[in-house]
């Protein structure tokens, strides 16, 4: 052996364990009150977490050693040690807790609460609950940074608009207009272009960020929900409730580049850092089924917990 191979041997086995691995999929589940954890080089489960009564958003700290999932029956936030996959803690949150997302600098966990219009803002280095953003959309479900974190978008179930909070300003400071109960949000990674699915109205509505306005609206299968996008920014993933399909969309021509058949009740979705496999909670079928996101097509169904709600990934 080389000096010089021998040397790359030696760096490769010195990496920490979590560089060697392929990331780790973490799937709620409404009913089993637990979160699934699927191994992504096997896809197959590999540990149960439990994680309150009825968990439903989830976002993983900047280094993945946190998972934050929302309980939404006892309004808090539970925070959980991923390499032990126990529950280590609970943050006092608002009314009906849902949606929940991290910070592109990793120094913030949002979770949006229904009952209370508001958006609650999390310290990731302390732990607690710094301040809250009040919404004009009832029923905030979703709320999503942008690519540079300046702005926070925000769906609500019972609305037909998404609110734009000013994250330094701490308020809201605009709204756009898109259809019947908008749900899953994605930013394009430049931050110029927002997807937001609509449920009522099946549509998918494209929002220039900068402008504040609907540049394009897609339809798409039956009760549009989430949404995910591919790391490089060529196609978005919407699934489509009703239909049991998700639907691949290139964000350059707006085209449906594909729609694929996934178990019942597609909800939300996360895909590999790689950007090779799309993970789709199926509520109502108990699984999450994997897409090949490249090449389009369904590639297994993975048995969960009862009412998988989304998925985030590491």
């Amino acid at each position: 052996m080389s000096l010089k191979h021998a040397v790359a041997t030696l760096a490769f086995a010195m990496l920490p364990l979590g560089a060697l691995c392929a990331p780790f999929a973490y799937v709620q589940n409404e009913k089993s009150g637990t979160v699934s954890v699927i191994d992504t080089a096997t896809d197959e489960v590999v540990g149960e977490i439990k994680a309150g009564d009825k968990p439903r958003g989830a976002a993983l700290s900047a280094n993945g050693k946190w998972l934050f999932v929302s309980d939404q029956p006892n309004n808090i936030l539970v925070k959980v040690d991923t390499e032990t996959r126990e529950a280590v803690g609970k943050i006092e949150l608002g009314e009906s807790p849902e949606g929940v997302s991290s910070s592109p600098d990793g120094k913030w966990i949002a979770a949006a609460s229904e009952i209370s219009n508001a958006v609650n803002f999390i310290d990731v280095a302390s732990g607690k609950k710094m301040y809250a953003v009040k919404t004009r959309g009832k029923n905030p479900e979703h709320a999503v940074f942008s690519p540079n974190g300046r702005w926070m978008f925000v769906s609500a179930e019972d609305a037909d608009s998404v609110d734009i909070i000013d994250v330094k300003l701490r308020k809201q400071v605009a709204s756009v207009k898109v259809g019947d109960r908008p749900r899953g949000i994605a930013f394009r990674p430049d931050g110029k272009v927002a997807y937001v699915a609509c449920e009522i109205a099946s549509t998918v509505y494209a929002i220039d960020v900068e402008k504040r306005k609907v540049i394009k609206q897609i339809k798409t299968g039956n009760f549009a929900n989430g949404v995910a996008m591919a790391p490089d920014g060529k196609r978005v993933f919407i699934s489509n409730g009703k239909d049991a399909t998700v639907s691949a969309i290139d964000t350059t021509s707006h085209e449906i580049l594909a729609t694929i058949p996934v178990g019942k009740r597609p909800w939300n979705m996360a895909i590999t850092p790689d950007g090779r496999k799309l993970y789709v909670a199926n509520g109502r079928s108990n699984s999450v089924t994997v897409i090949d996101a490249i090449e389009l097509k369904a590639m297994s169904e993975v048995q969960v917990g009862e009412m998988p709600w989304g998925v985030v990934i590491n």
